[in-house]
């Protein structure tokens, strides 16, 4: 028997492969193991799906699902080779982990924003992960039922639920999927290299790219060379093979040496981490190294005891207000020292005890919270690998322990359905938490009632549903319990600006940058306050402010465009929308707003293709398509236009507008019938609408309906007394009129006396106008007269036609007759 492996005690059966996890008569027959190991395969997948399977129900949360995927617009856009690109180059929350970041896009070309599409993803992971450590395992240690057992308590244990139903923990169970890949293949490097099969090194170099897309996941598999170290102790039996050679430290030469490429991606990864949590730093209060030592050694043994006992577990466990007793950290020092030297001193005998339990301290060192970067004492997920060390640990001691008892199969067998019964229910009803953001922080709140950040962000859930009164009171509680809650603050700011009361949220963004001179999101918000008071030169400086800050945030460089356009700097303003549109391509309203900054700037033929683009990325959206139609009918595509007008009428039917200009420009191309069909509808939407019934009015008069025409013009005018063009249309009706009955030419010589009051100046078709009802009262001297003055304004002499229409109605009043329209 090779050293460092002992041998069977009285009782025991020794470890073949097919061994039950609770060993009786004997080995599995090959017949019983081809249908054991598929029976096994549904079982753990039935137990996932029954705990996991109701995530795809489930809604995003508001805690960095935000940040990466629902808010993200290099992840919305779906997975390409510019966000390849993107993902390598780019740090989310102080994490390079660009494998992740390609799977959320990925999502997001599958599943759009529905959030269950994202969940399904998260189960399929770590149910392809559970059965990639159950074969692992059982290949390692050719145990099926102890292997079997382990994956079922790593599947469905309630610390899981964190990582599998949070979409954010992508990260988790993604890197948790290579991870299980990395030991099957390191497995398979083993047993070529025993034969010395050349296809061990396809098997090694396949393990080497498989940690890489690994670490990719999530930097915390740097320690998986510490791991394989361990397994190549046991149960692989290599430190025993390699007995007589070199040793390092007690470790043979050859295996270390062999992990040296597998250390050099650990290096690597570790410099790229360390380099991209270095902006956190700032923002996070940094612990002394005491306080950061003792909560790492109290964590420890909080993780063994919510191994044991998952009660009251939430998704943050913030630092104790004050620090961790001295005497508390001794204790747990001495306990973890005490069975880490228990272990090791039983190695032989009992060698998956040593493994399991430094493989739990060992892959817990990243994120232990000796090196801080965040505001966390622990968490949920950072034991999802690490803890299956422990599973390993307890189910091979308890599995000897009991070797020589009689009827051991029936009770250890019991025993196991009992756990795996009680951890599927609790797990189950833990995994409810996560059904959306609003349950889940309620929760918090139930097992920390003090905790400001679940407050603050249950106000943000609350906020989300319009529940405004509700999110504020939990902001100000938040405020109560931590007065420096910059967030908090902010958060709060922003629903007393939609409450409407922006004087009360100023004065809080203010008090969030005297906290936080540099918080960009509180200077870009204290902007949008003062904008809704008017203040746009003031939140044109916020927005600046804010930019500087931070150069890539989107919203901010969208307020700054939109304050710019209100305050009539449209060239002003093409920068801004622009750069957002580098940062968010994908956002069509921008796009719309830099194509009407564009219009104003007369820039019509860029501003269509901004519109274009607007409805290519939104095809309902009805406004840009309006925006759309009203620039093609500036440049005189009136084919263009007219079909956009009946696409945005399509797509909102009450668009009054859309109808008006529909109809108006159905008219220029003599289409009156339909013109008359859709100011109607115009009329039907907006009836007191006096530029409406003046366009029905021409349109009506164009179809020699000269009363209901006159009708229109009477209306116009009694909704807007100022209005020039129908005061003008009206009058000219009253004084050309081919119908008797309706000619007024007093009435009309009235009207534009009031015309020329108004407009304060002399136009050619005012003094047009006013000749024919001169002449319709029997006063050609005055038309005679009038029409000469016409004739000799500079805009009469630059219009051709216009001036040989005048000049051919002067004759008419010179012989004494008036001017007709002709029917």
């Amino acid at each position: 028997m090779p050293s460092g492996v002992p041998a069977p005690s009285a009782g025991e059966s020794p470890a073949t492969p097919g061994t039950c996890l609770f060993p009786s008569r004997g080995p599995v027959t090959a017949k019983n193991d081809r249908w054991q190991v598929p029976g096994v395969c549904v079982f753990l997948v039935v137990i996932v799906w029954l705990v996991f399977g109701q995530t795809l129900g489930y809604e995003f949360v508001n805690s960095d699902d935000n940040l990466y995927v629902y808010e993200n617009p290099a992840v919305t856009q779906g997975l390409s080779l510019k966000g390849v690109e993107w993902a390598f180059t780019h740090v989310v929350v102080y994490n390079w982990h660009p494998l992740t970041m390609m799977s959320h896009m990925l999502d997001c070309g599958l599943y759009g924003m529905h959030a269950g599409g994202h969940h399904l993803t998260n189960v399929l992971l770590h149910t392809t992960s559970v059965l990639l450590l159950f074969f692992g395992l059982r290949n390692m240690t050719g145990a099926l039922w102890r292997s079997a057992f382990v994956a079922a308590v790593f599947a469905i244990h309630p610390l899981r639920v964190e990582s599998v139903a949070w979409i954010s923990e992508r990260k988790d169970v993604l890197s948790g999927f290579f991870f299980m890949l990395t030991l099957l293949l390191y497995t398979g490097y083993v047993e070529k290299s025993k034969v010395q099969s050349p296809k061990s090194k396809v098997f090694y170099g396949l393990t080497l790219i498989c940690f890489a897309l690994g670490l990719m996941s999530k930097p915390m598999l740097v320690t998986l060379p510490f791991v394989l170290l361990l397994l190549d102790y046991w149960p692989l039996e290599r430190f025993a093979k390699f007995a007589d050679g070199p040793k390092w430290f007690f470790v043979p030469q050859q295996l270390l040496v062999e992990k040296i490429p597998l250390l050099v991606l650990t290096v690597a990864v570790c410099v790229i981490t360390l380099l991209t949590q270095r902006g956190v730093m700032p923002t996070v209060e940094q612990l002394p190294f005491s306080a950061r030592a003792g909560n790492a050694l109290m964590s420890y043994t909080v993780y063994l005891w919510q191994m044991f006992y998952p009660a009251k577990l939430a998704p943050l466990y913030p630092y104790p207000k004050s620090s961790v007793p001295v005497r508390e950290s001794l204790l747990a020092f001495v306990f973890l020292a005490a069975v880490s030297v228990g272990v090791f001193a039983r190695r032989r005998k009992h060698p998956g005890l040593m493994v399991g339990w430094f493989w739990y301290l060992g892959m817990l060192v990243p994120v232990i919270g000796l090196v801080q970067v965040c505001e966390l004492a622990h968490a949920d997920r950072y034991t999802y690998l690490p803890q299956i060390g422990l599973y390993v640990m307890v189910t091979w001691w308890v599995a000897d322990s009991g070797a020589g008892w009689r009827y051991r199969r029936r009770i250890w067998g019991g025993l196991m359905a009992v756990v795996i019964a009680v951890l599927t229910v609790c797990s189950r009803r833990q995994t409810t938490c996560w059904r959306d953001s609003e349950s889940l922080w309620t929760h918090m709140l139930a097992c920390a009632p003090e905790s400001s950040v679940a407050d603050s962000y249950l106000g943000d859930a609350l906020a989300a549903r319009g529940k405004l009164a509700e999110a504020i009171a939990h902001y100000e509680r938040a405020l109560q319990l931590r007065p420096d809650y910059v967030y908090a603050r902010v958060h709060l700011a922003n629903a007393l600006v939609r409450q409407g009361k922006p004087a009360e949220a100023i004065a809080h963004y203010e008090r969030a940058l005297q906290l936080k001179p540099d918080f960009a999101e509180a200077h870009n918000n204290l902007g949008v306050a003062l904008a809704n008071q008017g203040k746009l030169t003031e939140a044109i400086a916020r927005y600046a402010q804010a930019i500087q800050l931070n150069p890539d945030f989107t919203q901010a460089h969208i307020n700054l465009g939109d304050a710019l356009a209100r305050q009539g700097k449209s060239a002003e303003a093409i920068k801004p929308y622009q750069r957002a549109l580098q940062l968010d391509p994908d956002n069509a309203e921008v796009h719309k707003n830099l194509g009407n900054a564009l219009l104003q700037n007369g820039q019509a033929d860029e501003a269509i293709a901004q519109y274009r683009s607007a409805v290519e990325i939104k095809p309902d959206y009805a406004e840009a398509r309006y925006n759309l139609a009203v620039a093609l009918g500036l440049e005189g595509k009136l084919d263009e236009a007219i079909e956009q007008y009946r696409k945005t009428v399509e797509i909102k039917p009450d668009y009054a507008d859309a109808h008006g200009n529909l109809a108006r420009m159905l008219a220029a191309q003599g289409k009156l019938d339909e013109a008359v069909q859709e100011y109607q509808r115009t009329l039907a939407l907006a009836p007191d609408s006096a530029q409406a019934h003046f366009r029905y009015g021409q349109t009506l008069q164009a179809q020699h309906h000269f009363a209901a025409a006159k009708a229109e013009y009477q209306k116009a005018l009694e909704l807007e007394s100022k209005h020039l063009p129908a005061r003008l249309s009206l009058a000219w009706l009253l004084a050309t009129c081919p119908d008797q009955s309706l000619r007024d030419g007093a009435g009309a010589v009235e009207l534009m006396k009031q015309v020329r009051t108004l407009a304060g100046n002399e136009l050619p078709q005012f003094l047009d106008t006013l000749a024919a009802a001169y002449a319709e009262t029997g006063r050609f001297d005055r038309a005679v007269e009038t029409a000469k003055q016409a004739l000799n304004l500079p805009a009469t002499q630059d219009d051709k036609p216009l001036a040989e229409a005048i000049q051919s109605r002067l004759k008419l009043y010179e012989a004494h007759l008036p001017y007709r329209e002709t029917p």
